[in-house]
């Protein structure tokens, strides 16, 4: 089950992007690569990412879904903005997404998935965010329980806990 919060942003890549804010507090996501907004005042050799701290992921729309996953007994709830909104509010433009862990680990995925299946950036966990050590503070993942075809190595395998980075090619 899927419950829109908010409208959804403009269509991954489409219209003209502002810069956007700078991050106020530590940056825990950077969108790199193929992008065309960067953060306000941001170092000229820095001009190809943009970086977001916590409040500005909890201020664009927001989305939950409850979904079962191979890491947990029960079904849990994720929330947090769409991958596409986030990459919106990036500008990015490209085919394939490298989302990195800060362990290192590393997945692509296509950008159509952000489309396609409404993958979330979740921030928080069951209404609480979570902590590095409980796969957080940012969780890229599929509502599994939404459609069959989800519910399979290929998308389990492209989520990924303790984001960091995701870099537009």
């Amino acid at each position: 089950m899927v419950l829109r919060l908010t409208c959804a942003l403009a269509a991954v890549g489409a219209g003209p992007v502002a810069a956007l804010d700078r991050p106020g507090g530590p940056v825990v996501l950077s969108i790199m690569g193929r992008v065309r907004s960067t953060n306000a005042a941001k170092a000229a050799n820095a001009a190809n990412a943009a970086d977001f701290d916590m409040p500005m992921l909890e201020r664009l729309p927001q989305t939950s879904f409850s979904t079962r996953t191979p890491w947990y007994a029960q079904a849990r709830k994720f929330t947090g903005p769409l991958l596409r909104d986030v990459l919106t509010s990036a500008g990015a433009q490209g085919t394939m997404l490298r989302a990195r862990a800060l362990n290192d680990y590393w997945v692509d995925l296509p950008m159509d998935d952000a489309q396609r299946f409404d993958p979330v950036i979740a921030r928080l966990l069951d209404d609480k965010p979570m902590a590095v050590r409980d796969k957080g503070p940012l969780f890229l993942i599929y509502p599994f329980d939404a459609r069959t075809e989800l519910r399979s190595a290929t998308y389990f395998s492209r989520s990924a806990w303790q984001l960091r980075t995701i870099e537009v090619r």
